[in-house]
């Protein structure tokens, strides 16, 4: 759970089981809005909130006597609008219209009006041949409703905000074109801008204010409708930001072919249970996670994990929902549902993600709370040091309300949150799932990687690698008779010995009297020979000897880590096999994308050490950590990290799990356990070494893409203040410089979806 509370609040809610919960906010119009929430909500006993303004959610944990309306109640009390969202499921089209700024629509009919009206009144305030007499009372027409119409929401909110004693971005606005509206009333009724014939000079550039303007319609519609543009165009790219979110949500399959009682019946995918059998013919989409009943296909997994080569499975293999079926008919037995399926758990981990704040936007939240006071307090410091050192009252309103427009520091409460869905959007669809914000941090630090070998660096299922004969014997002749004997166990080491045995000599013969003898092998009779498979002991128990030439296969291949078989029948010992937990094709390039970032390999096993050193040097990993128990991980972990190294650790397995947690960055292959999975702050989708490569390039990007964004959102505010201070910046300006800092915000964001 990521937000921060006081320490007293961490302190009582500790003892006590928390629940969570995610709500829905209305009416943030900027990131002080959210700061605000947030503040208001970790003050309540036993509450824990973070509010995230681009995703419009609070996600709260809580405790004690508090209630789910209690925390709803404290939200509009201040001022704003919660509800619990509903389950996950596909937006209707109708929706999404709405989604983002909360009203897209109604925003975008005001910017048309209020665009349409504020054209006229800047042309002619900028181009003096327009100025005919009494122009500037056609301008107030104009200009009216755009400060008072179309602003509306500013005001609403300002006053909103005042009630309950705040001030957000909306109350600069707000003030700063009310403040240019009344000081222009006052001139055209009281001064002497309403006479005919007056002239409006204009110079659409940074430049000291002569004071030779006395009335400000334009800056005040300019400034609306540059601020209403801001916001639409933030509005759509908040949409385009989490659109890769509602796309994974709509992978899923509408409705599916269920067996009942013999016959296919069309039902709604909401209607499976756990146990039903469904059928998938060649192009459906999977209807949920199951296991193949029957047939065998290739399936198209490349919407999830991100693979372009599709998987063959037959009966028993499982498949994932929504991933396409690209071959033959296939019945699959349902073993997840709803919310517990695959594709639910990755978009609830991509939300969770999007939900979070990182620690670089903790501090850009303490500051903006802040900020919009002290712009404030600026502003009023400029109009009375303007007013001191040059009495002239134009120059210093015109300096006090560019200072309240250009400070609006929206781009702030955008810098994160934007860049964080795209990234971790993006990351959906390549097969990477980044659990928070936080995790990004990680990534910027990691120096070590700790690579599990089983199921991460190798497949973690055993193969026949190769048959050594003894002179005289025929190598399908061995792979046949011993494969047959192998076939009837279920020891792994046996069915790599018979799947191996069967795919080169292609079908294999049945035995009789087939006996296992427990820890040394099997044995049996094959087509009238009495054939022993399995240790050199089992051989010995029979009085059998190997001769030089076997003994030294055995021998070598072992001391490669290999696991040597030995083979006889009829007396003689007749070969030897050995299997071996194949590496991975792709993890020799993993491991060297991985020095590429500047981190260092580790490989980290229970096998022996022969075995490892040998899978390390065909990847090219130089320190190899062997023969360590599950529990030792850990250890390994923590001696790493006291040695000052900052360790990302990869791995699929339950014995992983701790050493995931323990680690400074987990990273966890969705190939493998659950607890694996979460435990990890990345999860892998598919099981290939090369995508941590690409998770660490990615969240490095997506960091970085966060810290341009605030660079550019603190430091134009910085730069802007003294100019706007110094009585250097137009007001219209000002406005349309706050509103392209935001938008630029955004768009940055969104070069994140090219990430490859």
């Amino acid at each position: 759970m990521t937000g921060t509370a006081p320490g007293t609040t961490a302190l009582r809610t500790a003892a006590v089981p928390l629940s969570e919960v995610e709500l829905s906010i209305g009416g943030m119009t900027c990131a002080s809005c959210a700061a605000r929430i947030e503040k208001k909500l970790n003050r309540m006993e036993g509450v824990t909130a973070t509010v995230n303004y681009a995703t419009e959610k609070a996600k709260v944990a809580y405790g004690g006597d508090i209630a789910v309306a209690d925390i709803v109640a404290m939200v509009e009390k201040t001022g704003y609008t919660a509800e619990e969202p509903l389950p996950p499921a596909a937006p209707a089209p109708e929706e999404d219209a709405a989604a983002g700024d909360g009203q897209p629509l109604p925003l975008r009919q005001r910017l048309r009006v209020s665009l349409a009206l504020s054209v006229p009144v800047v042309l002619m305030a900028m181009v003096p041949a327009l100025q005919f007499d009494n122009w500037q009372w056609l301008s107030l027409t104009l200009a009216a409703p755009v400060v008072v119409w179309g602003a509306l929401p500013f005001h609403k909110a300002a006053w909103t905000n005042a009630r309950h004693g705040a001030a957000t971005m909306d109350t600069l606005v707000s003030v700063g074109t009310l403040a240019a509206l009344g000081w222009s009333l006052w001139a055209l009724f009281f001064g002497h801008a309403g006479m005919p014939g007056m002239r409006h000079g204009f110079e659409f550039t940074i430049a000291r204010s002569d004071g030779s303007s006395s009335i400000y319609l334009e800056a005040a519609a300019g400034v609306t409708t540059f601020i209403l543009a801001g916001r639409y165009l933030e509005a759509r790219s908040k949409r385009r930001a989490g659109a890769a979110l509602k796309a994974l949500l709509e992978l899923g399959a509408k409705d599916v072919s269920v067996l009942r009682g013999g016959t296919e019946v069309r039902v709604p995918v909401s209607q499976l249970a756990v146990g039903d059998r469904f059928v998938v013919r060649p192009g459906e989409k999977v209807a949920t996670d199951g296991i193949v009943a029957e047939g065998a296909s290739a399936v198209d997994a490349s919407m999830l994990t991100g693979e372009s080569v599709p998987v063959d499975v037959t009966v028993g293999d499982p498949v994932t929902g929504a991933t396409v079926n690209a071959g033959g008919r296939l019945v699959v037995e349902a073993t997840r549902i709803g919310t517990d399926t695959q594709l639910a758990r990755m978009a609830r981990l991509v939300e969770d993600a999007q939900n979070g704040k990182a620690e670089v936007q903790r501090l850009a939240d303490r500051i903006s709370g802040i900020f919009v006071p002290v712009v404030l307090v600026i502003a009023l410091g400029t109009l009375l040091t303007w007013l001191f050192v040059t009495g002239d009252a134009t120059a210093a309103f015109t300096a006090a309300v560019a200072v309240l427009i250009i400070a609006c520091p929206c781009a702030l409460g955008l810098a994160t949150p934007t860049a964080l869905m795209v990234g971790t959007g993006r990351g959906a669809q390549l097969g990477i799932l980044i659990k928070g914000p936080e995790v990004l941090e990680s990534t910027r630090r990691v120096d070590t990687v700790v690579l599990d070998k089983t199921g991460t660096v190798t497949t973690g299922r055993m193969r026949l690698e190769k048959a050594v004969t003894a002179p005289g014997v025929d190598e399908t002749e061995l792979l046949r008779l011993a494969g047959a004997l192998e076939h009837a166990s279920e020891h792994p080491i046996a069915q790599a010995v018979a799947a191996g045995a069967a795919e080169r000599v292609g079908g294999l013969p049945v035995p009789e009297n087939f006996e296992s003898v427990v820890g040394l092998g099997v044995q049996g009779v094959v087509d009238g020979h009495a054939v022993l498979v399995g240790r050199e002991k089992l051989l010995h128990d029979w009085a059998i000897e190997l001769p030089v030439d076997l003994a030294a296969a055995k021998v070598s291949a072992e001391a490669e880590g290999r696991t040597a078989v030995v083979v006889a029948w009829d007396g003689a010992a007749r070969g030897v096999l050995t299997v071996t937990d194949a590496i991975k094709e792709t993890s020799a390039e993993a491991v060297a994308a991985l020095r590429a970032l500047g981190l260092r390999p580790v490989l980290l096993t229970g096998d022996n050490q022969a075995v490892a050193e040998s899978v390390a040097r065909a990847v090219g990993i130089d320190e190899v950590v062997a023969e360590v128990l599950p529990e030792e991980k850990v250890a390994v972990v923590k001696r790493l990290q006291a040695e000052g190294r900052t360790v990302a650790m990869v791995g699929d397995g339950v014995n992983d799990a701790a050493a995931l947690a323990t680690a400074d960055l987990g990273l966890s292959m969705g190939t493998g356990a659950d607890a694996a999975i979460e435990a990890g702050d990345l999860t892998l989708v598919r099981g290939d070494l090369r995508v941590a490569a690409d998770a660490i390039r990615l969240s490095r990007r997506t960091l970085a893409t966060i810290k341009g964004n605030l660079f550019w959102a603190f430091g134009y505010n910085v730069a802007a203040l003294p100019l706007a201070a110094a009585g250097m910046l137009n007001p219209m300006i000002a406005g349309a410089a706050m509103a392209f800092s935001s938008v630029f915000v955004v768009t940055n964001s969104l070069r994140l979806r090219s990430f490859q």
